[in-house]
C-alpha cells in the first residue's frame, strides 16, 4: 500500500475543491448566460399587458395583442383561426384572468406548446373569479406584472438581463406616476359619491377613496344581465337629485340604457367622465391612465363638489 504522503493530500484537496466547483456549476446551471434563439414571441390577451411587455422586451421580443381596438366592444370579441396560429407560436402569453378573458384558456388548450410561460394578472394580485375584473384600473397591478415580464424574459433569455432589468426600472418609474397621481386625488376627493354604468374604473375609484353608488346595477351591465327597475330609479333618482359628483361611463359599449343615464346625467348638470376598457393607440400605459384620472379631477373639482 503506498503512503500517503502531504503532497499527495494536497493533490487530493485540489481534486476535491475541483470535484466540490463542477457540482456547483452543474446544480446552479440556470444561472449560466444563455441566449434566445431568435426575437422571443409574445402574446397578451390585451393591449396595455403588452405594451409593457414590449417597453422591457425591446427588440428582444415580438408582441401580438389580441385585444386592441378601444372603439370594439370588448364583450363581443370573437375568436379566430389567425389568433390561434398566433398563441400556438407563442413562448410568452400574458392574461388578465379573473373570469375577464375565459376565451385565452380555451386557445391555450387548443394550441398547446412545450415550455411555455403563461403570466397571469389575477394570480400575481390575488385576483378570483367573482371579483372585479378590471385589473389593470387597481394601480398595484402593472408594477406587479411588469416585474412577471422581465422575469420571465430573464429566465428564458438571461443573456441579456441587464437590458431587462434597466428596462423594467425604466417602466416602473413610469407607472409610479400613476400611483403619486393617485394619491394626490385621494388626499384631495376621498368620500366624495360617483356613480358608473359599469365597474371598469372600479378598482381605481376604491384607490381613490371615492365612494361608489348604484353597483348593483353596474354589475348586472357587466355581466349582460338586465338591471332591475328599482335599481334603475335608484341610479336615475342619484343624477336628478346631485347625490353623485360625476358619471363614469364605458365608452367602448353603447347601450340603450347607458345613453338614456348619460342624457339625464347631462340635462341634470352631472359631469361625465369617459373611461376605456382597451388603451388608446396614441397612449402609454400611464398617459391613458392619468389622461382619465385628470378628467375625473375635473369633473370633482367642478361647482358641484
Amino acid at each position: 500500500m503506498p503512503m500517503i504522503t502531504p503532497t499527495i493530500l494536497r493533490n487530493f484537496a485540489r481534486a476535491a475543491v475541483a470535484l466540490g466547483a463542477i457540482s456547483t456549476m452543474t446544480l446552479t446551471a440556470p444561472s449560466i448566460s444563455v441566449a434566445a434563439d431568435g426575437p422571443i414571441a409574445v402574446v397578451a390577451a390585451e393591449n396595455f399587458y403588452g405594451g409593457i411587455a414590449r417597453q422591457i422586451g425591446g427588440d428582444r421580443i415580438t408582441v401580438t395583442s389580441i385585444m386592441s381596438n378601444p372603439d370594439q366592444d370588448p364583450h363581443l370579441f370573437e375568436t379566430t383561426p389567425g389568433i390561434v396560429r398566433q398563441i400556438a407560436d407563442a413562448r410568452i402569453v400574458i392574461v388578465n384572468g379573473a373570469d375577464y378573458d375565459p376565451w385565452m384558456d380555451k386557445l391555450l388548450a387548443a394550441a398547446p406548446r412545450p415550455g411555455r410561460s403563461v403570466i397571469r394578472a389575477a394570480q400575481l394580485v390575488g385576483a378570483t373569479p367573482g371579483s372585479n375584473p378590471h385589473l389593470w384600473y387597481a394601480p398595484a397591478t402593472m408594477p406587479a406584472v411588469a416585474k412577471a415580464i422581465a422575469a420571465t424574459l430573464t429566465q428564458a433569455d438571461s443573456a441579456h438581463a441587464a437590458d431587462y432589468a434597466a428596462r423594467l426600472k425604466t417602466v416602473l418609474g413610469q407607472l409610479d406616476r400613476v400611483e403619486q397621481r393617485a394619491a394626490q386625488l385621494r388626499a384631495k376627493h376621498k368620500g366624495q359619491a360617483v356613480t358608473a354604468t359599469e365597474p371598469v374604473f372600479g378598482l381605481m375609484a376604491e384607490a381613490l377613496g371615492l365612494t361608489v353608488r348604484n353597483q348593483g346595477f353596474q354589475l348586472a351591465m357587466m355581466n349582460d344581465t338586465e338591471p332591475s327597475v328599482s335599481e334603475i330609479a335608484a341610479f336615475e333618482d342619484d343624477l336628478k337629485t346631485h347625490k353623485v359628483k360625476a358619471l363614469i361611463y364605458n365608452r367602448q359599449v353603447s347601450e340603450k340604457l347607458t345613453e338614456r343615464l348619460l342624457d339625464i346625467a347631462r340635462k341634470s348638470k352631472v359631469p361625465v367622465v369617459a373611461v376605456t376598457e382597451t388603451q388608446p393607440a396614441y397612449a402609454t400605459f400611464p398617459d391613458w391612465m392619468l389622461s382619465e384620472m385628470n378628467a375625473l379631477d375635473k369633473a370633482l373639482s367642478g361647482p358641484n363638489s
